[in-house]
Formats: structure tokens, sequence, C-alpha cells
């Protein structure tokens, strides 16, 4: 029951898609401008990703009113436009929690809802996905259609076009929509083409179509000509040759925000068997100004008044890492012509904002191809360009085989600037930058460092640019401790750690974000500090002077403890044999336990990880040698 002088009658009748299917369609419209008033209500005081979710309102409405959800499948690439999708199945009284510890997940979560077919957070996955998922029901005879919604940004990726191409091969029972916010249709093109998209999904059009075929079969040249000549004038008007080559049925592209239009199309798509591709044209932040005029300061917002917009702090802060890397790599160009950025659509998060302006033709977004940047980047250097890869640590994981095939095996000097390693808040697992320690100092011939602060940081990517091999450097989300940064540069002294403070018994060797934590703890159980600054190659002297001189050694990471920094130093500690006083015990591993750490702030992050001061002094408190101490002391 709807109560009166309600904000949003039509949405609040709604607790699932079987409700949205009782609307009489003339409703749809409304209920999209309710939507999308709801989300700007909700958004504003939660935060999230927002614009993407407000030029998909009428796609997710007209998909979920004509699919059987969850019985048909519907696939969300990346799911930052899938907030809607969450409203209408059954979420709506959660979605302020969304991003929130213990709250609804920033992305598409199986876990959460049965409509959530598949967990997403990284780009270009859907169609893979769908596929395996039309294979399966094919295979299993089971009931349902699958649908994959990707943007234009998610089909950059090679990922995508692999599976259209595998797809258009089996011939297999899926519909692609691309979501396309990226261009705009002049008035005159859009009609033609709106009017051809509906020409194509009709019945008529499929059913002469396919009727021709068969007629034409026997005739193998009067067909062969037919079916250039359909596609000579397809291709001449719309820009669906290159899916036809595919093997896809290509239709539109169709004004993405008209109801009618989406629902007319997809009625006539819905069962047509084969591969299909309907492109649609969206705007992102469609139904707000202020996010349609600045789609990317308004894809992912924290708390903001609708009527004011998103305002510039006013209160000083200190700088981000990636504020720090911006700085550095723009001080770096001007020093040398051979400095090249390289970047996986992420230009604003890595801070490169101000290097694309100031030297644009040494700036290069590859889009949303990870692998490629990897491997352009070693093109680059082998004919004496100095490149730097500015990436999430989440996303160089999908680069892993360029990273050794094509960097590390050929030696080249190229350097990863290598953000949002560790725990990254709000966008939870899928963005964790937790592994990438393990899976860097295995490679041989890598430099891999980690800062304790914000000065430190500048120091070691100018260190890592001087090398002639590769090197890497990571550093987390979010501003650091407030230091200083020179704007000088000094390089370090490659594998050398550094005395923080000098303690009693116990060692901890902090490495990187940790160090901060570490110093802390030091100072209230008087132990010595080692901010050890490199992974690779560990400072294997350090190590095994702190190992005969100390009763315990603790290492302390924001990483995955298994094989990671922690790890180098147990294997140090391994190889040194009857050198160490400590040979017949590896130090202690402190670091993300292992388990998937869920979404919420870093802090929460941080303190379900037991990465907080509190909880490692505990840690070393609990070891027996520590507590051997303690009593010794007393006595």
């Amino acid at each position: 029951m709807v109560e009166e002088g309600s904000v949003y009658p039509l949405l609040e009748q709604l607790d699932g898609p079987e409700d949205l299917r009782r609307l009489p369609e003339r409703q749809l419209p409304a209920l999209a401008t309710e939507l999308r008033g709801f989300l700007l209500e909700t958004v504003s005081q939660s935060g999230g990703h927002f614009a993407a979710s407000l030029g998909a309102t009428e796609i997710t409405i007209a998909l979920h009113y004509l699919y059987d959800t969850p019985t048909d499948r519907l696939v969300w690439d990346v799911g930052h436009q899938a907030y809607i999708h969450k409203v209408l199945t059954g979420r709506r009284s959660r979605l302020h929690t969304i991003r929130k510890w213990g709250g609804l997940a920033p992305f598409p979560k199986r876990a959460e809802s049965k409509h959530d077919t598949f967990g997403v957070g990284h780009s270009s996955t859907s169609i893979s996905a769908a596929l395996g998922m039309a294979i399966a029901a094919q295979h299993g005879g089971l009931p349902g259609r699958v649908v994959a919604v990707i943007g234009d940004g998610g089909l950059t990726a090679g990922m995508a076009f692999e599976a259209l191409n595998h797809a258009g091969a089996l011939r297999a029972d899926v519909l692609v929509v691309l979501n396309d916010n990226d261009m705009s249709i002049s008035p005159n093109v859009g009609a033609i083409s709106m009017r051809f998209a509906r020409i194509l999904a009709g019945k008529v059009y499929t059913t002469v179509r396919e009727g021709s075929k068969k007629a034409l079969a026997t005739m193998p040249s009067v067909w062969e000509l037919a079916r250039r000549t359909e596609e000579h004038i397809k291709g001449l008007i719309m820009p669906g040759t290159l899916f036809e080559e595919f093997g896809f049925n290509y239709f539109g592209p169709i004004d993405g925000h008209d109801l009618p239009v989406l629902l007319t199309t997809l009625r006539n798509l819905r069962d047509l068997p084969g591969p299909r591709l309907l492109h649609i044209i969206t705007r992102k932040g469609k139904g707000y100004e202020r996010a349609e005029e600045d789609p990317v300061k308004y894809h992912g917002v924290t708390p903001f008044d609708p009527a004011a917009g998103i305002q510039s702090s006013s209160q000083p802060t200190p700088p981000t890492y990636s504020q720090v890397f911006g700085n550095w790599i723009c001080d770096m160009a001007a020093r040398d012509k051979r400095l090249v950025a390289v970047t996986p659509a992420m230009r604003e998060g890595s801070g490169l904002v101000d290097f694309c302006k100031r030297f644009p033709e040494r700036y290069f977004d590859v889009g949303i191809a990870e692998q490629h940047s990897v491997t352009v980047a070693a093109g680059m250097a082998c004919d004496g360009l100095k490149p730097v890869v500015a990436i999430y640590s989440t996303f160089l994981q999908r680069a892993y085989d360029q990273l050794v095939h094509d960097v590390v095996n050929q030696q080249l000097p190229v350097l990863f600037a290598i953000d949002r390693a560790g725990l990254v808040g709000a966008d939870g697992p899928t963005h964790n930058g937790c592994y990438d320690l393990g899976y860097l100092r295995s490679l041989p011939g890598l430099v891999v460092m980690a800062p304790a602060d914000e000065n430190e940081c500048r120091q070691m990517l100018y260190t890592g640019y001087q090398l002639n091999g590769p090197a890497a450097v990571r550093y987390p989300r979010g501003a650091g401790m407030g230091v200083a940064v020179n704007i000088g540069m000094k390089a370090l002294e490659i594998g050398r750690g550094e005395l923080r403070r000098q303690g009693q018994d116990i060692a901890i060797l902090a490495f990187g974000s940790m160090v901060a934590i570490a110093e802390q703890v030091g100072a209230e159980l008087d132990t010595t500090v080692v901010n050890m600054r490199f992974i690779k190659p560990i400072d294997a002297q350090l190590i095994c002077e702190l190992a005969a001189a100390y009763t315990l050694l603790v290492t302390i990471e924001e990483n995955m403890v298994m094989g990671g920094a922690g790890s180098a130093v147990n294997e140090v500690l391994a190889a040194t044999g009857g050198q160490s006083g400590m040979s017949s015990l590896p130090a202690l591993n402190y670091g993300l336990p292992d388990r998937l750490i869920e979404h919420g702030s870093r802090d929460d992050m941080l303190r379900d990880a037991g990465l907080t001061a509190e909880a490692f002094t505990d840690f070393i408190c609990a070891h027996p040698r520590y507590v051997r101490r303690r009593a010794s002391d007393c006595g």
C-alpha cells in the first residue's frame, strides 16, 4: 500500500521484478523519473557510483519488464550501472547502505541476490560470462534467456572481443546490449538509424530474411551476392558491420532513453535465435544536469547536496599518494624528454590529469586494456623511451602474463606506479590490492619498493626510474601521513632498509603503509622498528644482523601473508642457516588474513583484517617470547 502523498508512488509498489511486470507500460516513463529521483536522493546521502546508473535507468526497466528474471539471466559488466537493478530486485530499502560496512555490495554479487547472476567489479567480463551461461543452458536443458549489458568503455578490452568471436562461432543464443554513452547521434542520422533498427528487429524482416536464406541456399552464387549486398548496404548507414563479421545480428543504434522504442525493439529481439547485439545510445548522468555536464566528476561520489552539487573542500588535507605521483611524473617529464606515461583508463584515479594537459604528446590512455598497456610500454622501452605505467594493483593482475613475458623476460626499463595497493575501502574485494607483493617478488630482476610516507614515495619513483631494468613502486589509496614532500629527488640505495627506532629484544620489520603502525607499537612495547623499503631485493644483510641481535623478529605488511614480504624475510632466515641466531625459528608474519575483506571504509577494513596498532600489539604480546620477557622484567 502506497502512502498518500508519497514522492515515489510507483516505486513503492515494487518489491521485485514481478511487481514491475504488473505495471501498465504507459507508467514506465514515470517510473524512470521516480527511480532517478530516488537514486539522487539516496546516493547524495550515502555516496557511491552515480552517473552510470542514471544513464542506464530505462534499459534496466525494459530488461526486467520484458525478461522473466532471474530465470532469464541478466549479466552486468563492471556493475557501476547496476544500482537501479538493485532497487528493482528488492533492495530499495537498503540502497543507502551501499559500499558501507555490512551494507549492500558496490557491484552485483551472487551471495547478495539471486538476481545477481554473476559477481563483477572489473570490466569486460559480461559477454564471456553470459556465453558460459548460454552454453550451460543448452547442455543442461535449463530454461531462460541470457543478456549481457556492456558499456562502450568495457568493449575496449580484448576479452570482450574474444567473447564476441567465440559466441559468434558457436551461434549461441545470447543478447548483448551495448550501452554507448560516449557518442552522440545527430537528429537526422538518429532518426534513420532508429527506423532501420526497428525494421531489422521486426518480425516481417526476420521472416523474410530467414526465408530468403533457405531459398537462396540452393543457388550459392546468388546467395553470396545477396549476403554481400546486405552487408554492404548496412555497412554504409550503420556501425554494425564489425559485429556482423563476428557472427552477430546487429540492431541499432537506438535511443536508450526512449522506453517505447526500447520495449518494442527488445520484444522483437527477445525470442530471436543466435547471437544478437543491440546498440543503444545513452547519456551518462541522465536526469541530473550537473552529472550530465560532468559525468567523470559524478561517476563515483561522496555525500553531497543535490541542490549545490559536489563542492570542493576548503579544508587543507595531506596530498594523496596519487597526487604525489602526479606531481613527480610532471617534474620528471620536465627533466627527461624520454618519459612517457601509459595508463589503462585511469587518468583521474592515478593522478595524471595535469600530466596529460602539460605533456599531451607523451600521454597514452589505452582504454580498459591492461594487457595492452604493459606490452605497448615494453615496445616503447625497446626503442629508447622511458615508460611509466600508472595502474591500480587490482588491474595489474590482468596483465601478469605481459609483465612476465614482455617486460621482465626482456629486462626492459619500465616503471610501474602501482596505486591502490592494499585495502581500498568501499569498492571491496574486487578492488583490493592484496596480492601484488606475492606475484611481483617472484619475478627475476624486478625491483619492488613500498614507501612509508609521501616523500619516500617520490624518492622511490625517482629511484625506479633511474634503473636500466623493470621496477615497481606500490602505494596505498588516499592520503599519507602528512609528511612534507621534498621537491628534490634522490635515488635510494637499492635493497637497503632503514632503522627507524632502537629498542630491546624484539625487532619489527615493517613494509610500506605499515611502518606508521610499527612505530606506534614499537614505542609502546620498546621494540626496534625497521622500515624495510625494498621487498625485492630484500635487505638480507640487515635481516641477518637483526636475527643475531634479537630474540624475536616480527614482520608486518598490508598484503596477504602467504607469499608476501614476510615470506621473503623467512626465506632469508632459512637460507642463512647457522649464520643466524634465529635460524631455527622464522620471523612471525603479520598481514592480511587468508580470507576476503569485505567492503566498507578503509578504516573498517583495516580493523576487520587486524591491521591496527591495538591488534598488532596483542599479536606480539601473545607470543611466548614476549610473555617471558615481561615475566623477566617483573621478576
